[in-house]
Protein backbone atom coordinates (compact mmCIF):
# COMPACT_ATOMS: atom_id res chain seq x y z
CA UNK A 1 0.00 0.00 0.00
CA UNK A 2 1.35 3.44 -0.73
CA UNK A 3 1.37 6.57 1.38
CA UNK A 4 -1.85 8.05 -0.03
CA UNK A 5 -3.99 5.03 0.94
CA UNK A 6 -2.95 4.85 4.59
CA UNK A 7 -4.79 7.19 6.92
CA UNK A 8 -5.24 7.35 10.66
CA UNK A 9 -8.85 6.19 10.27
CA UNK A 10 -8.29 3.23 7.98
CA UNK A 11 -5.33 2.04 10.05
CA UNK A 12 -7.38 2.25 13.26
CA UNK A 13 -10.35 0.49 11.67
CA UNK A 14 -8.18 -2.25 10.14
CA UNK A 15 -6.34 -3.02 13.35
CA UNK A 16 -9.40 -2.40 15.53
CA UNK A 17 -11.29 -5.10 13.63
CA UNK A 18 -8.33 -7.51 13.74
CA UNK A 19 -7.71 -7.00 17.46
CA UNK A 20 -11.46 -7.02 18.12
CA UNK A 21 -11.82 -10.43 16.47
CA UNK A 22 -8.86 -11.78 18.44
CA UNK A 23 -10.41 -10.41 21.65
CA UNK A 24 -13.77 -12.00 20.85
CA UNK A 25 -12.14 -15.38 20.21
CA UNK A 26 -10.15 -15.03 23.44
CA UNK A 27 -13.32 -14.10 25.37
CA UNK A 28 -15.10 -17.12 23.86
CA UNK A 29 -12.26 -19.40 24.98
CA UNK A 30 -12.46 -17.95 28.51
CA UNK A 31 -16.22 -18.51 28.51
CA UNK A 32 -15.83 -22.12 27.32
CA UNK A 33 -13.56 -22.86 30.29
CA UNK A 34 -15.73 -20.82 32.70
CA UNK A 35 -12.88 -18.38 33.36
CA UNK A 36 -14.73 -15.15 32.52
CA UNK A 37 -14.40 -13.99 36.14
CA UNK A 38 -10.64 -14.62 36.30
CA UNK A 39 -9.12 -11.13 36.55
CA UNK A 40 -5.62 -12.28 35.60
CA UNK A 41 -6.80 -13.92 32.40
CA UNK A 42 -9.11 -10.97 31.73
CA UNK A 43 -6.12 -8.62 31.84
CA UNK A 44 -4.68 -10.49 28.85
CA UNK A 45 -7.31 -8.62 26.77
CA UNK A 46 -5.37 -5.42 27.43
CA UNK A 47 -2.12 -7.12 26.48
CA UNK A 48 -3.77 -8.10 23.18
CA UNK A 49 -4.77 -4.43 22.72
CA UNK A 50 -1.20 -3.25 23.43
CA UNK A 51 0.32 -5.67 20.91
CA UNK A 52 -2.30 -4.69 18.33
CA UNK A 53 -1.64 -1.00 18.90
CA UNK A 54 2.10 -1.45 18.47
CA UNK A 55 1.45 -3.33 15.22
CA UNK A 56 -0.93 -0.60 14.02
CA UNK A 57 1.65 2.11 14.75
CA UNK A 58 4.35 0.16 12.91
CA UNK A 59 2.03 -0.37 9.95
CA UNK A 60 1.12 3.32 9.82
CA UNK A 61 4.75 4.39 10.02
CA UNK A 62 5.86 1.85 7.41
CA UNK A 63 3.29 3.24 4.99
CA UNK A 64 3.83 6.89 5.89
CA UNK A 65 7.54 7.27 5.06
CA UNK A 66 8.45 6.22 8.62
CA UNK A 67 6.53 9.09 10.24
CA UNK A 68 3.78 9.16 12.83
CA UNK A 69 3.07 12.18 15.00
CA UNK A 70 2.04 11.88 18.63
CA UNK A 71 -1.49 13.00 17.75
CA UNK A 72 -1.79 10.48 14.92
CA UNK A 73 -0.76 7.67 17.26
CA UNK A 74 -3.20 8.86 19.89
CA UNK A 75 -6.06 8.95 17.37
CA UNK A 76 -5.19 5.50 15.97
CA UNK A 77 -5.00 3.98 19.47
CA UNK A 78 -8.18 5.59 20.75
CA UNK A 79 -10.28 4.70 17.70
CA UNK A 80 -8.86 1.17 17.79
CA UNK A 81 -9.85 0.90 21.47
CA UNK A 82 -13.38 2.05 20.68
CA UNK A 83 -13.76 -0.61 17.98
CA UNK A 84 -12.23 -3.38 20.12
CA UNK A 85 -14.29 -2.38 23.15
CA UNK A 86 -17.50 -2.31 21.16
CA UNK A 87 -16.83 -5.71 19.61
CA UNK A 88 -15.85 -7.32 22.93
CA UNK A 89 -18.82 -5.77 24.73
CA UNK A 90 -21.27 -6.86 22.03
CA UNK A 91 -19.88 -10.39 22.23
CA UNK A 92 -20.33 -10.46 26.02
CA UNK A 93 -23.86 -9.06 25.67
CA UNK A 94 -24.81 -11.82 23.22
CA UNK A 95 -23.09 -14.45 25.35
CA UNK A 96 -24.80 -13.36 28.59
CA UNK A 97 -28.19 -12.69 27.01
CA UNK A 98 -28.48 -15.86 24.91
CA UNK A 99 -25.88 -18.44 25.98
CA UNK A 100 -25.11 -18.23 29.71
CA UNK A 101 -27.38 -15.90 31.64
CA UNK A 102 -25.92 -17.15 34.95
CA UNK A 103 -22.59 -15.34 34.39
CA UNK A 104 -23.89 -12.21 36.09
CA UNK A 105 -25.21 -14.18 39.08
CA UNK A 106 -21.82 -15.86 39.52
CA UNK A 107 -20.08 -12.48 39.30
CA UNK A 108 -22.41 -11.00 41.93
CA UNK A 109 -21.82 -13.98 44.23
CA UNK A 110 -18.06 -13.59 43.80
CA UNK A 111 -18.36 -9.91 44.74
CA UNK A 112 -20.37 -10.82 47.83
CA UNK A 113 -17.69 -13.31 48.93
CA UNK A 114 -14.92 -10.75 48.38
CA UNK A 115 -16.80 -8.17 50.48
CA UNK A 116 -17.30 -10.72 53.26
CA UNK A 117 -13.58 -11.52 53.19
CA UNK A 118 -12.83 -7.79 53.60
CA UNK A 119 -14.88 -7.81 56.78
CA UNK A 120 -17.86 -5.79 55.60
CA UNK A 121 -21.07 -6.31 57.59
CA UNK A 122 -24.27 -7.65 56.05
CA UNK A 123 -25.94 -4.23 55.78
CA UNK A 124 -22.96 -2.78 53.85
CA UNK A 125 -22.80 -5.82 51.61
CA UNK A 126 -26.54 -5.70 50.88
CA UNK A 127 -26.32 -2.00 50.05
CA UNK A 128 -23.32 -2.53 47.74
CA UNK A 129 -24.99 -5.50 46.05
CA UNK A 130 -28.18 -3.51 45.52
CA UNK A 131 -26.17 -0.75 43.83
CA UNK A 132 -24.18 -3.23 41.72
CA UNK A 133 -27.41 -4.92 40.62
CA UNK A 134 -28.66 -1.64 39.14
CA UNK A 135 -25.60 -1.47 36.85
CA UNK A 136 -25.33 -5.13 35.89
CA UNK A 137 -27.80 -5.46 33.05
CA UNK A 138 -26.33 -6.86 29.83
CA UNK A 139 -27.30 -3.65 28.01
CA UNK A 140 -25.36 -1.48 30.43
CA UNK A 141 -22.41 -3.84 30.08
CA UNK A 142 -22.12 -2.76 26.44
CA UNK A 143 -21.91 0.89 27.47
CA UNK A 144 -19.56 0.44 30.44
CA UNK A 145 -17.46 -2.21 28.69
CA UNK A 146 -16.92 0.01 25.67
CA UNK A 147 -16.22 3.11 27.79
CA UNK A 148 -13.80 1.16 29.94
CA UNK A 149 -11.90 -0.09 26.90
CA UNK A 150 -11.75 3.42 25.42
CA UNK A 151 -10.41 4.95 28.65
CA UNK A 152 -7.79 2.22 29.16
CA UNK A 153 -6.95 2.28 25.43
CA UNK A 154 -6.55 6.05 25.50
CA UNK A 155 -4.07 5.77 28.39
CA UNK A 156 -2.18 3.00 26.59
CA UNK A 157 -2.17 5.11 23.39
CA UNK A 158 -0.82 8.12 25.34
CA UNK A 159 2.16 6.05 26.45
CA UNK A 160 2.79 4.08 23.24
CA UNK A 161 2.40 7.14 21.01
CA UNK A 162 5.01 8.98 23.06
CA UNK A 163 7.40 6.04 22.70
CA UNK A 164 6.77 5.25 19.02
CA UNK A 165 6.20 8.69 17.50
CA UNK A 166 8.46 9.93 14.76
CA UNK A 167 7.24 13.34 13.68
CA UNK A 168 8.12 14.78 10.31
CA UNK A 169 10.76 17.49 10.42
CA UNK A 170 9.12 20.93 10.26
CA UNK A 171 11.19 22.19 7.34
CA UNK A 172 11.32 19.33 4.90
Amino acid sequence: MNEQNVTVSNTAIRYGLIVGMISVVYSFILAMFDETMNRGLGAVSYLILIVGMVMAFKYFKANNLGYMSYGQGLRIGTLMSLIVGLMASLFMYIYIKFVDSEVMNRAMEMQRIQMEEKGMDDAQIDQAMEMADKFSSPELMIVFGTLGFVVIGFIIALILSAIMKNARPEFE
